[in-house]
């Protein structure tokens, strides 16, 4: 059960629980779903049903997927479901696809290329393109039914993983191989700690097809014992994943992809983002989660949009860094301004690395963590940054950080003081003008900061006071300076 609030393009979790009741256990050798399985699902299905009622929460989906949809007892089960107050739908095979395909699409925009989602009950492929699911199709390879399958040897068990992929019309090279599931994400901690990777989220985690492949075949000859000795493998994943990983080196030798994703995001998220408008699918999901969460920390996406419009001027003109990812960490450092000065560098460096954003990779989250150190007046990049964007993107961030600085404390961030300043570069110079209204704000801090970015672009800064005639053609882009007068 999980309870979701917040963007509807980026939802946030605010709860989730989980029951392992493992329905397709004993589907390969009986057909049905097991007696005591049934009961521990039906049981915890009880208490979420009456948790959602206390909780007042009356939009409530409930799907059932492959286990319910082949075993014997299937309809049964739905009838008991159905008793507790929980209007189930169940999957069918190609909605189960679509669904986990509509889940990649929204975490990563313009995804392109197969999903692979591995449940209990059944493995899910379908292509991705253009932002809209291919076709799909679910096979008889869940995680709970591959022991089974692998019981007569590996050789064996990848001839019959090859007749049933390939039966299925999956057999071709290249392109981007999206994994779905929670076992898929524990390969991702393994890899993770094989590279020394140093942050902790698997969501969003790439790693190359030949890298993956080795992987694979490692961990599939690793004991379940070996496996739940590693940090943050859960008993349950451990004694699964070595035939997961089993079937994932068939996967890879048949599709052959150049690289996988790792993707948090999956059937759940798909079902949230087929409601949604066009309008609505339309948005950026990094800008859609972070404006609310900064929001919520007192920088509305208003007074970061203003802070963006007014720092423009100070954005490298060779950067690579986009528009969308500047804005983001704008958000994020002006948010990082309602915590206490002791704690606000650290936390808004956490914010950026460790949050489960959507839309952005590694270099991307450095990048944000980069402005943030520059919004505060930090320089230095901790190693932990250089490990994940090279340095020419970190100083480029570092810029839009120091150049918010310098914006926010001009005259607190107050509307007036950003209309009656701007910053322009002109030929070797960072020149801040002001209205003469404003003059006043021209003395400390804005010197020392507009001389510390103007070195950091290597520039020479200038702080011009000028006539309100001279600043409106100055906004209008018009030429200025023979009424400047240097302070």
């Amino acid at each position: 059960m999980v309870i979701y609030g917040g963007s509807t393009r980026a939802p946030q979790v605010l709860a989730n629980e989980k029951v392992t009741a493992r329905l397709g256990r004993d589907l390969s050798q009986t057909g049905s779903m097991a007696d005591d399985a049934v009961a521990l699902a039906l049981a915890g299905l009880a208490r979420f049903a009456l948790i959602l009622r206390d909780l007042e929460i009356t939009d409530v989906e409930t799907v059932a997927t492959a286990a319910v949809r082949d075993a014997v007892n299937g309809s049964e089960f739905l009838t008991s479901v159905r008793a507790l107050g929980l209007n189930v739908r169940l999957l069918s095979g190609e909605e189960e696809a679509r669904a986990s395909a509509l889940g990649v699409i929204g975490a990563f925009p313009d995804a392109d290329g197969v999903v692979a989602d591995l449940g209990g009950g059944s493995l899910e492929l379908i292509s991705v393109g253009n932002n809209v699911p291919g076709e799909g199709t679910t096979l008889p390879l869940g995680s709970l039914r591959l022991a089974a399958l692998r019981s007569e040897g590996d050789e064996k068990f990848q001839s019959r993983v090859r007749e049933i992929i390939r039966g299925a019309g999956w057999d071709q090279g290249g392109g981007t191989l999206y994994l779905v599931g929670g076992t898929w994400r524990t390969m991702a901690i393994l890899a993770m700690r094989q590279q020394g990777h140093p942050l902790s989220d698997p969501h969003g985690l790439c790693i190359d097809g030949a890298t993956a492949l080795k992987l694979a075949r490692r961990t599939a000859k690793t004991s379940s014992e070996a496996l739940r000795a590693i940090p943050r493998v859960s008993t349950m994943r451990s004694q699964i994943l070595p035939d997961a990983a089993a079937l994932l080196v068939g996967l890879l030798e048949i599709l052959e992809p150049e690289r996988l994703v790792f993707s948090a995001w999956g059937l759940r998220e798909g079902l949230l983002y087929d409601r949604l408008e066009p309008a609505e699918r339309a948005q950026n999901p990094l800008l859609a989660g972070v404006s609310l969460f900064a929001g919520q920390h007192g920088a509305p996406p208003t007074l970061a949009t203003r802070v963006a419009a007014w720092t423009v001027g100070a954005t490298p003109k060779d950067g690579e860094g986009s528009e969308r990812l500047r804005l983001a960490a704008t958000m994020l450092a002006l948010a990082s301004l309602q915590i206490e000065p002791n704690l606000r560098m650290q936390h808004s460096v956490d914010w950026a690395l460790y949050k489960r954003w959507l839309g952005i990779d590694d270099v991307g989250r450095a990048m944000m963590a980069a402005t943030a150190l520059g919004n505060g007046g930090e320089t230095d990049l901790p190693k932990l940054l250089t490990e994940l964007a090279p340095v020419e993107r970190l100083d480029e961030a570092l810029t839009w950080g120091l150049a918010i600085r310098l914006c926010r404390r001009l005259g607190l961030q107050s509307r007036q003081s950003l209309q009656m300043t701007k910053l322009v570069v002109e030929d070797d110079t960072l020149r801040l003008v002001f209205n003469e209204s404003h003059a006043a704000l021209a003395i400390a801090p804005a010197p020392k900061d507009l001389k510390n970015l103007a070195e950091r672009l290597g520039l020479k800064p200038s702080i011009e006071v000028v006539s309100e005639t001279v600043f409106a053609a100055l906004k209008n882009d018009a030429a200025y300076g023979a009424e400047a007068s240097t302070v």
